[in-house]
């Protein structure tokens, strides 16, 4: 079998690492989302395990079947529209259970239609490249600001990853993140406490469709999950070289593994951006043909943890949050600094990119849909205004 001679610690470490800020940076707002509804300790565990497995599968399999690294996961700003629409409105687990079920067949429609990847056709490369850059900026800003509440631990891990990248450039992000719970450990900053030994049971819940949950709740699913997470999840692919990916086939099949797993909690599956690019990038493999194995890995553990649950995430969770910023910030610099470069190559681009990269960056929110959407807007149509009818005016003159 080919993926054994293409095994490397490296791609093994950037799965984990891809694992370890997947579910820190985003766990609490997920049980937020079920909490909203209702849910039991039960019914919550129950959302683990569909997530987990659909992420795990839904990376897993593509992955090793077209030997290159999808990335799967649970979409973050659609937890945050639920737990804020639950909160505010009332929502039964039946009415959010049919929401997930509308919006995972818009999902599977935008998937088969092809609709999504013909825009994304569309968008110039410097555009999703400072996509790209401003998405992940973010992260690289949040691990130097962890200097503020970890001094000494975000220290000796920046001295850690320089020295292993000037030592042993492929091993950098793990060496980094060994020393990190090394003096995590010794300065009594790992919560072992919040680790709890129990498997995950799926808890079937029946849906039940209403309009109030269709408008309140599967639209707004919807939109976020295609504008806040599988844009930027493209901008990924084809900033860090897999532009042949085949977007409305893997867009289909989390509609599908989505409409599967709602009824157990497993309310929306994307594409992912920030873990992506720590798996799709040069740390995971220098090679880019083996850096699918980095995604295997991912999802193996995505699925380990859907199974075991509570145990998992509690081991996730048992880390510092300084401790888990810094490590993806750091893992990510490749990636921010290669989005850069290739965003501003280009002159007649490059004003429009940097909006692109700029508004992104900002973290606005409006009418609900995340800033990486409104970079796009914002970058394209700085891009028309200065480039429409440029060709024709300079033919015309010629």
């Amino acid at each position: 079998m080919r993926w054994i001679k293409d095994l490397s610690f490296s791609a093994l470490v950037a799965g984990f690492v891809a694992v370890l800020v997947g579910f820190t940076s985003s766990v609490a707002l997920v049980f937020q989302a079920a909490q909203s509804f209702g849910a039991t300790p039960e019914q919550i565990t129950s959302w683990m395990w569909a997530l987990g497995l659909g992420m795990g599968l839904c990376t897993l399999l593509p992955s090793l079947w077209l030997r290159q690294p999808v990335m799967i996961a649970w979409s973050t700003p659609g937890a945050a529209v639920l737990a804020a629409a639950g909160a505010a409105s009332g929502f039964t687990m039946a009415e959010a259970v049919g929401a997930f079920l509308v919006s995972a067949l818009l999902i599977t429609l935008a998937g088969l239609t092809g609709w999504f990847e013909r825009v994304m056709n569309r968008i110039p490369d410097e555009i999703a490249s400072a996509l790209l850059a401003g998405v992940l900026a973010r992260f690289g800003m949040q691990a130097f600001s962890a200097l503020q509440t970890a001094l000494g631990l975000v220290l000796v891990m920046l001295a850690a990853y320089l020295l292993a990248r000037r030592l042993l450039s492929r091993y950098a992000v793990i060496l980094t993140l060994a020393v990190g719970i090394i003096w995590a450990a010794l300065g009594g900053q790992m919560r072992w406490s919040e680790v709890s030994f129990e498997l995950a049971m799926p808890v079937f819940t029946a849906p039940s469709f209403t309009w109030q949950a269709t408008m309140s709740l599967a639209l707004p699913l919807f939109i976020v999950t295609m504008a806040s997470q599988n844009l930027p999840g493209v901008a990924v692919m084809r900033a860090t070289g897999y532009p042949e990916m085949p977007v409305s086939k893997l867009i289909t099949l989390t509609g599908v593994a989505t409409a599967v797993l709602a009824p157990f909690g497993g309310y929306a599956l994307n594409f992912s951006a920030i873990t992506a690019a720590i798996c799709m990038g040069p740390e995971a493999h220098p090679d880019r043909d083996r850096r699918y194995i980095a995604s295997a890995a991912c999802g193996l553990l995505y699925i380990v943890v859907g199974i075991f649950g509570a145990v998992v995430t509690g081991l996730l969770l048992a880390f510092p949050q300084e401790l888990v910023v810094a490590i993806a910030g750091l893992a990510l610099l490749g990636a921010i600094g290669g989005g850069l470069a290739s965003s501003l190559r280009e002159e007649r681009h490059r004003e429009a990119a940097l909006i692109t990269f700029l508004v992104t960056l900002s973290g606005v929110t409006i009418a609900g849909v995340g800033s990486a959407f409104w970079g796009v807007v914002a970058g394209s149509a700085a891009l028309f205004v200065q480039q429409y009818g440029r060709s024709r005016t300079a033919s015309v003159r010629s």
